[in-house]
């Protein structure tokens, strides 16, 4: 070895060979997969971290779109949030006053001229179907994590819109029919209460086959609505459904070869090796 030789290997007398020139359209040397590394040093059998983050969200996130089972989805939501208008309705025919009133011979008459407990039902259906709105949006945002988007918002304000209904029949019914009888066998100038009912909302019949809720009875699905699209747009992640963080996989492939480990330094009273 000398500064005229570099390469030990390499007699002195042979000239330096060129390099080889390259054509257009050749096609680049073939890579053996168990020679272990690529050129340029990159191992072939290592997937980019990019293609590897990829892959496993893939893998554990992405689903193949099943309609039925979208469907199937939405209306066990919706006939689960039906049942839970059962207790909001004994809920509020707690909490909303009965009305007092008089028996007349035409029939019963409010005993004030202009009772305040109508108003207070309606305002505690309201309220209470409010509440119960954000409650159920909130609920389904966790519990269908892996339908959140327009399904879990269907699911959402269907159930709603159906559970007021149901909250609104139950309610009224609570003393009903102590209600009646009264009203047919009591006689003249008695009073009694009628139980609580909904003046700023009900159900009309379209073409007397669909029927059509209106007025408070729209506020359940009102405010899943609401609470609903607020989680959305709050949402840290933009396909809604929780995803991996980066730091959570290795962006090192596991048959990356391990850098070479650096020379140990020589010995104080190793012997120098020759020169040239």
């Amino acid at each position: 070895m000398s500064p005229d030789n570099p390469d030990p290997e390499r007699p002195v007398d042979e000239p330096d060979q060129p390099a080889p020139t390259r054509t257009p359209g050749a096609q680049p040397p073939e890579v053996d997969p168990s020679a272990g590394t690529a050129p340029g040093g990159s191992d072939p059998g290592q997937v980019p971290p990019s293609a590897a983050y990829q892959s496993s969200l893939d893998l554990r996130f992405d689903e193949p779109r099943r309609p039925l089972r979208a469907v199937a989805t939405v209306l066990g939501a919706v006939l689960a949030l039906a049942a839970l208008g059962v207790p909001l309705g004994l809920l509020w025919a707690a909490l909303a006053p009965d009305t007092p009133v008089l028996k007349t011979a035409e029939g019963a008459i409010y005993a004030e001229p202009q009772p305040e407990q109508p108003i207070a039902a309606d305002g505690w259906f309201s309220l209470l179907g409010l509440a119960f709105g954000l409650i159920v949006a909130l609920a389904l945002w966790f519990v269908l994590r892996r339908r959140r988007g327009p399904i879990g918002l269907l699911a959402a304000v269907l159930g709603a819109l159906v559970a007021a209904p149901v909250a609104w029949q139950v309610g009224r019914r609570i003393g009903l029919a102590t209600f009646d009888r009264l009203l047919d066998t009591a006689p003249a100038g008695q009073a009694f209460s009628k139980p609580a009912d909904l003046r700023a909302g009900g159900v009309d019949w379209l073409l007397g086959v669909l029927p059509v809720p209106h007025g408070n009875l729209l506020l359940p699905a009102f405010g899943a609505a609401v609470m609903y699209t607020l989680l959305a747009g709050w949402s840290r992640w933009p396909g809604l459904r929780p995803e991996p963080e980066p730091a959570d996989f290795s962006w090192v492939s596991a048959g990356t070869p391990a850098p070479p480990a650096a020379p140990e330094p020589p010995a104080p009273d190793a012997a120098e090796p020759p020169r040239g």
